[in-house]
């Protein structure tokens, strides 16, 4: 049986033709995190190792690989907004990512929206929007104990902004707004629809 099994020690690099550890852990939420620079400009970039951590209260997060605007930003400001990305913002997203020094919401063609407990503007365009305090910046390490070049931010939700349209019967709708998740290779995307649901009910 092992032998139908690509193995290796990732330390010593993978036998593929490309990474396959970000096609493994996938999809995943993009997290398209808005935050003020020093200057008081805003900056917009997604991140693709994103997710929930918490319910009460409820945390969210970040990791950076190296130590980018967005991390500095979230750590000296103490806030972060996230961004829903849905289909039709996808190729906004994507510009977003592009390393430049000009306002990545001008770049992309975004319209900016003041925040309510932030001072950071989200997504005008964005079906949901979460504001965030920081509550920690932490530098991710090795087994060993050795600090790597990546860091998780994580923070605390404090305002939530979701399109009243999303909303059936008190629940919100996750496939309504087609949201877009990161899925591996150089450049692969996914994307949520109603079909693919099924539910599962917790075993009592």
């Amino acid at each position: 049986m092992a032998n139908n099994y690509h193995f290796y020690e990732p330390k010593n690099g993978h036998p593929l033709k490309h990474d396959p550890f970000n096609s493994i852990i996938a999809p995943r939420p993009i997290g398209w995190i808005s935050t003020l620079n020093e200057d008081g400009s805003a900056n917009l970039a997604p991140y693709s190792f994103f997710n929930a951590f918490n319910y009460t209260p409820p945390i969210i997060g970040f990791s950076s690989i190296g130590f980018k605007d967005s991390v500095r930003n979230a750590q000296q400001n103490g806030e972060f907004c996230w961004n829903l990305v849905t289909r039709d913002l996808a190729e906004n997203m994507n510009q977003t990512s592009a390393m430049v020094d000009s306002d990545e919401f001008e770049l992309a063609g975004l319209e900016k929206r003041g925040s309510q407990k932030v001072k950071c503007p989200h997504v005008a365009n964005s079906p949901v929007i979460m504001e965030c305090k920081t509550s920690q910046v932490v530098q991710l390490k090795t087994a060993s104990g050795q600090e790597s070049d990546s860091y998780l931010v994580l923070g605390e939700v404090v305002a939530v902004h979701i399109e009243k349209s999303a909303v059936i019967e008190g629940i919100y709708q996750t496939a309504l707004n087609q949201p877009v998740m990161r899925g591996g290779g150089p450049a692969d995307y996914f994307s949520v629809s109603e079909q693919q649901k099924f539910t599962l009910a917790r075993p009592k």
